[in-house]
């Protein structure tokens, strides 16, 4: 019997795959995303996303943005959204086929040095990544995105943790030290609710959320040799809840130790937890971008 397998977990593999290739593998997950991007259960969305689009019209204007040296371009994208989605569509099926072009092309418009490589891999941070995560809503929304106000919460900080008791007193008392209100789950009294009850009544309070991913469990495929660390299962659903709820601008990924990260995630920015308290300062900087309310120089008192 055939396993069906999510199209876009795939998706995300073949970006993850472009991420760390070389010169002499980035050809294959390229050929492979645009392949997966043709799939038949996305053919009504994509051809409704470029049936308006003029490719060549974007690339001429694109060209005419930068002087004879490579790296001085700039894509110019169009401001709707779903033409730039549609633009981005057919430009990965032209990356893929023709590599030496793909190559070419990533230099010309995203170069960060000088090694050819560094263009492809600068093209997947800055429009692969971007575009697989709007792409996604898309598809899953039917081309109906519901873009509203949604009114946040107060200064109060959910932390969602693992078995790491440390990391969380760590954590909780540094907010509290800001004049930030943490909020732990299991401090929070029962009332007589369910945990999925109280989960959602605290979290619909709060205007921001830390996750530690700590290796509180083992886990890895069937055929694996070694098993790896891997974060609770509860960090990663709530961690998926927030990231939804508040938008990933109101959610700080907080790692410590060797701990895998979840393919889901690939585009969410994560902050390893150094002996240094470095995570301290990128922290601050999380909350502040968020506009929540409190004294940054407290932090050093």
């Amino acid at each position: 019997m055939p396993v069906a397998a999510d199209i876009f977990v795939q998706i995300n593999n073949a970006v993850l795959d472009l991420q760390s290739s070389s010169y002499q593998t980035f050809e294959r997950p390229l050929k492979t995303l645009a392949k997966l991007l043709k799939h038949a259960d996305l053919e009504q969305s994509n051809y409704a996303l470029i049936a308006n689009i003029d490719y060549d019209a974007f690339i001429t204007a694109s060209e005419a943005t930068g002087g004879p040296m490579a790296g001085t371009h700039q894509l110019a994208w169009p401001d709707d959204q779903n033409a730039t989605l549609g633009l981005t569509l057919i430009l990965i099926q032209n990356l893929a086929n023709d590599a030496q072009w793909a190559l070419g092309f990533c230099h010309q418009y995203c170069r960060t040095g000088g090694d050819l490589i560094g263009g492809i891999h600068a093209f997947t941070r800055q429009v692969l990544i971007p575009f697989v995560r709007d792409y996604k809503i898309y598809i899953l929304s039917h081309g109906k995105i519901d873009i509203r106000l949604v009114a946040q919460g107060s200064n109060k900080v959910f932390i969602v943790h693992g078995h790491d008791d440390a990391a969380l007193q760590g954590l909780a008392r540094f907010l509290e030290k800001l004049g930030l209100e943490a909020i732990v789950l299991k401090e929070q009294p029962n009332q007589g609710r369910t945990v999925i009850e109280k989960f959602e009544n605290s979290a619909k309070e709060v205007g921001f959320a830390v996750v530690l991913l700590t290796p509180d469990d083992l886990g890895g495929a069937v055929t694996a040799s070694e098993q790896a660390g891997r974060g609770r299962q509860n960090v990663i659903f709530e961690l998926g809840y927030f990231a939804g709820v508040l938008g990933r601008g109101r959610v700080c990924l907080l790692r410590k130790g060797d701990v895998e990260m979840p393919s889901d995630l690939f585009g969410v920015i994560y902050t390893d937890m150094d002996a240094a308290d470095g995570w301290k300062t990128r922290l601050v900087a999380e909350l502040k971008a968020a506009k929540l309310d409190f004294d940054a120089n407290r932090m050093w008192v």
